[in-house]
């Protein structure tokens, strides 16, 4: 049962949202390489309240080409670069299994997200998540979150007429320039819904 107390939340992905995408998977601290903006736009969603979680596939783990530990020290690089700059990821939830395993956490599949919505105990309607493929929007609507599409990582070599497909499979989509720009029409809604209800800020 959801708490009455239940935290805000947005939800990105990991690779071509926070971090530049890689082809052969981010194996090592080194090669997570922050997007240009984004560790600051973290920080700006952060002490607007929300809570920031990443839900990321990471099939390189079921393919035997990066371990816990290696994941482990990637993702610690990333909180220590995020906290230089005053922001926060609060959780990291992965699906370590390749395509083929047919499991219910690998993105399209919303597995990942709804096991957040259980670790917050909180709905996830209306909870944003943010990512850079098709298959990010399709798991954010299966599990009843608000897609947005920033054009950082995959999404930023299509040509117009592939993301004007893509975003035909899921037209309720949000799109954004950056995580900065995303972070922009966040906090400009949420001063909007506050002025219009009365509440303070």
């Amino acid at each position: 049962m959801p708490s009455s107390h239940a935290p805000k939340l947005v939800i990105l992905g990991r690779d071509g949202v926070l971090n530049e995408f890689r082809e052969g998977h981010v194996t090592a601290p080194e090669e997570w390489q922050a997007i240009d903006g984004v560790l600051d736009a973290v920080a700006r969603i952060n002490h607007a309240g929300w809570h920031v979680v990443v839900a990321t596939n990471q099939s390189g783990i079921g393919r035997g080409m990066i371990d816990m530990s290696a994941v482990n020290a990637v993702h610690a690089r990333m909180h220590q670069q995020l906290q230089t700059h005053g922001g926060r990821i609060d959780a990291v939830f992965f699906c370590p299994h390749t395509p083929e395993d047919g499991c219910d956490c690998r993105k399209p599949q919303p597995g990942l997200l709804l096991d957040i919505g259980r670790r917050y105990g909180t709905p996830l309607q209306g909870v944003p998540m943010v990512g850079d493929t098709l298959r990010d929007l399709q798991a954010a609507v299966a599990a009843g979150c608000e897609p947005h599409l920033v054009l950082s990582g995959r999404a930023s070599s299509l040509e117009g007429g592939l993301l004007e497909e893509m975003l035909s499979q899921v037209p309720e989509a949000r799109v954004h320039g950056s995580l900065g720009a995303f972070a922009d029409f966040l906090l400009t809604r949420a001063h909007v819904e506050d002025s219009t209800s009365g509440g303070l800020g």
